[in-house]
Order: structure tokens, then sequence, then C-alpha cells
């Protein structure tokens, strides 16, 4: 895989500058933009993996939480810049459907097909579990309700505070959970940790990550502007394209790492990459976006569709439902994998 990677950014990156620059068909460079961020996502994903390993578990832990959705940030700023917003709040949607239902449904049918039964520390999920609840239930229904009846400025004004306590509680959840409480709640399958070698040493770790995000950069700005093209041609609306599109590019590379550990009996890893990655996007990502929008022509709110709500709601609700008792199987993840399937029909068709 990191082999695929290497070529598809040795060949991508040049061709991306070369079509960009020569206003290559937009249709065939959406595609050469896609794959060229999914490898670099990866190479990013690998320099930030050797950066934790040799910072140690607590600074690791903020490098992850930092560079886990770095990618789709950097798309949704771009989009921002161009004024669209309906495609990155249907992005941000799209994360939170598909790392608990597309990435955990992958990740418990791939690891139960090999294993009939895998645990993973029931603590961290249940201290997931209110997170999720509060993150998504909320902090996105609560602008959504009291929207209905407050203007433009004022919903932009709740939206701004809502996403400061959102970024707070983050932080306090960070800070809770490795240092304060750093190792109270382990799982007997957590006491023996295997000592890591880092594929990289500090130095190259940090160059290649500097790199690949100024890549991702140029690339996911070109990406944005073929968005109208694409939706024209292929008959995709904004909102199907933020949620499936944009966040399976934007989170690719992570998702294939959480359902190779959950291969590899390390479900404890996909699960905290699924559902943390989930609250980054919910708690982190999501919040700064809307601040960041005010730099913009046009401001976001953090105000979703129903459709987008329910969906997050109903995604956040069986993920709940499935990992509450500390251990999974593949049945379960094929009920998060059909849940997604039946989601993505629905905003197919919207």
């Amino acid at each position: 895989m990191n082999r695929i990677f290497f070529l598809l950014v040795l060949i991508g990156v040049p061709l991306s500058v070369i079509g960009n620059l020569l206003h290559f068909p937009q249709t065939i460079m959406f595609g050469v933009y896609c794959l060229t961020i999914i490898a670099l996502a990866g190479f990013m994903g690998r320099a930030t993996e050797s950066l934790a390993i040799v910072s140690g578990p607590r600074i690791g832990g903020l490098l992850n939480a930092t560079f886990g959705n770095a990618v789709e940030l950097i798309i949704s700023i771009f989009a921002l810049k161009a004024g669209l917003t309906g495609v990155v709040l249907a992005s941000l949607t799209g994360s939170v459907l598909g790392n608990l239902l597309l990435v955990g449904g992958l990740s418990f049918l791939v690891g139960g097909l090999k294993y009939k039964r895998q645990e993973f520390n029931v603590y961290d999920a249940r201290h997931n579990s209110s997170l999720l609840i509060f993150a998504v239930v909320v902090a996105f229904v609560i602008p959504e309700v009291f929207s209905m009846n407050l203007n433009e400025e004022k919903t932009l004004t709740l939206s701004v505070g809502t996403s400061i306590i959102l970024i707070v509680l983050y932080l306090a959840a960070l800070f809770f959970k490795l240092v304060t409480h750093r190792g109270v709640y382990q799982h007997q399958s957590d006491e023996v940790e295997e000592h890591e070698e880092p594929e990289w040493g500090k130095g190259k770790a940090l160059a290649i990550l500097a790199v690949a995000t100024l890549a991702v950069a140029y690339v996911s700005e070109a990406l944005v502007h073929t968005f109208e093209a694409v939706g024209d041609k292929f008959g995709w609306s904004e909102l199907f394209i933020g949620i499936i599109i944009v966040a399976i590019v934007g989170n690719a590379a992570e998702h294939a790492s959480a359902i190779l550990m959950a291969y590899k009996n390390k479900v404890n890893i996909a699960v905290e990459i699924a559902v943390g990655s989930t609250l980054q996007v919910a708690m982190f990502v999501a919040p700064v976006l809307v601040l960041i929008s005010f730099f913009f022509e046009t401001q976001m709110p953090l105000v979703f569709t129903l459709p987008e709500l329910i969906a997050m709601i109903t995604a956040v609700f069986l993920t709940i439902a499935v990992s509450n008792d500390g251990d999974t199987n593949w049945f379960e993840g094929g009920t998060l994998l059909a849940a997604y399937f039946i989601m993505g029909i629905g905003f197919y068709l919207l």
C-alpha cells in the first residue's frame, strides 16, 4: 500500500499542477485530485504516527488530534473560501456517518470474520458515548431548533458561542484522557503495550508532514473548483458530493488504518480511530470552520439540514448500542454498514 501511495504522489502531484495550469477537463482532474489527496493523506498519517511514537503518548495524542482530520479541514477551508457552505456542512455530516458507520462497520466486519469475538476498552466506549451525545445530539440540534426563531445575525452569534464551547470541552476531554485520568480506566488487554519503533525520525517526519500538507492545500483548492462541473456531469447534488465524496477522500487513509488494526485484532485502536475521529470532527473541526468562515465573504452557521441531523443522531445511537458492551462481532459490523448504505441511497436521491 505504501508503494502504491508513493507512485500516486509521484505521478499525481505533477499531473495536478499541470492539469490545473493547462485547464484539463475538470471531470478527469476531479479523479486525479481525489487519488492524489488520498495518497498524500497516507504520508501525513505515517508522519504523524512516527512523531507520536517519538514524542510519547501525551504529545502523540495531541498530534493525532491535530492532524487526524487535517486533509478534510484543508478541503473545507477552500470550500468556504469558494462560498460552498452547503458542501462543507455536508462533508462534516459525511465524516460523522463515515467514521461511525462505514469505518466502524468495516472494522467490526473484517475483524469479526477473522475472530469470532473482539473486545475493546468498555470504559473508553462509555466515556466516548457521552461525548458523542453531547457533540452531535446537543451541540448540533440546539442551534437548529433555536435558529427557527432567530434571524441570520443571531443564528451566527449562537453558532459562534456553541463553537467556542465545543472547542473548550474538546480540549478539556483531551486533558482528562491524556493527563489527569491517563491509565485510570485501563482495560486488561491494554496493560501490555508493544514497544514500537518509529518509521521515520523526528526531523524527517516533520519535513514530510510539512511538504505533504502544502501539497494537499494546493490540490484541495483545485479540487473544490471541480465540484460544480462534476455535479452537473453526474447529476450529484452538493449534499451528496459533501457527504460521500469529500468525506471519504478526506478520511480515506485513516479509514484504511482502522480496518487494518481490526484485522490484526487491535480493535481498541480501530474503535479509537472511528469514534475519536468523529469527536474531532464534531467538537473541533466543525467549530473551527465556523470561526474561520468569518474571514471569508460567506459565513457558515452551525445549522445542518433535517436529513443530516437525523442521519447523524441515528448513527450516534446505533454506534452506542453496538459498542457500549465492550465487545463486537461481524454481524454488528454488518448492521452499521447497512445503516450507512441506506443513508447513502437517501442522500443520493435528495
